[in-house]
């Protein structure tokens, strides 16, 4: 067995009195953040930097699409012209891009689908060729659904129809700056009627050229 030295006791040495045979080191600081206090001592730019982050960290609020945009009654603001007729009695010039453009402006879809139905594909078509040959012409693509479903899955459906037309007129050449769509959702039905038939007609998207109307 390997015999056991017997400790040696220190000398009292009082505390604050130097010992040039220990070297001392300085434990790891430790930092503790408040936004109160931390942002004392700091630079000014460092400051406004920790605040923003702060601030961004506090607002990750959820948004909800709200839909087209009201008037003071609460009603959807709708655009002069559109396929389902002149709002304020305007017509359309006949010589315009908007009056020289395909007349079938109506696209329908099926009951809570947003893909694009066989029979619209050829009027779509026609409407990118149109649109890719006069690259100065402006389209608004409205969605609409019928009144069954929530008003904020209707507005999001309404859009998604909308988005379907978009894609399909970029595919024949159409530039995305030519296109604008919005959702109406089930708020502008074109038939008033609680039955199939009113539904049918209400699930559309309209193609509204935003250029041509005669002063």
């Amino acid at each position: 067995m390997v015999p056991v030295q017997p400790l040696t006791p220190l000398p009292d040495i009082p505390f604050d009195t130097p010992r040039p045979d220990i070297i001392m080191i300085d434990p790891v600081p430790t930092f503790y953040f408040s936004p109160e206090r931390s942002t004392r001592h700091l630079p000014a730019a460092l400051v406004l930097l920790v605040s923003a982050f702060l601030v961004g960290c506090g607002s990750n609020e959820i948004r909800e699409d709200i839909g087209p945009p009201l008037d003071a009654n609460g009603q959807p603001i709708v655009q002069p012209v559109t396929i389902d007729g002149p709002q304020t009695g305007l017509e359309i010039d006949p010589n315009s891009l908007a009056g020289r453009a395909p007349q079938e402006r109506v696209i329908y879809f099926d009951y809570d689908q947003s893909e694009l139905r066989t029979e619209f594909l050829d009027i779509v078509a026609q409407h990118g060729r149109y649109l890719a040959q006069n690259p100065e012409g402006r389209v608004r693509l409205e969605g609409h659904t019928d009144e069954r479903g929530a008003r904020e899955y209707n507005i999001a459906l309404g859009e998604s129809r909308a988005n379907t037309v978009s894609r399909m007129l970029q595919l024949q050449g159409v530039s995305s700056a030519q296109i604008r769509t919005i959702s109406y959702g089930e708020e502008l039905p074109v038939d008033e009627g609680h039955n199939s038939e009113a539904w049918a007609e209400n699930r559309r998207v309209n193609v509204i050229y935003e250029t041509g109307v005669a002063n």
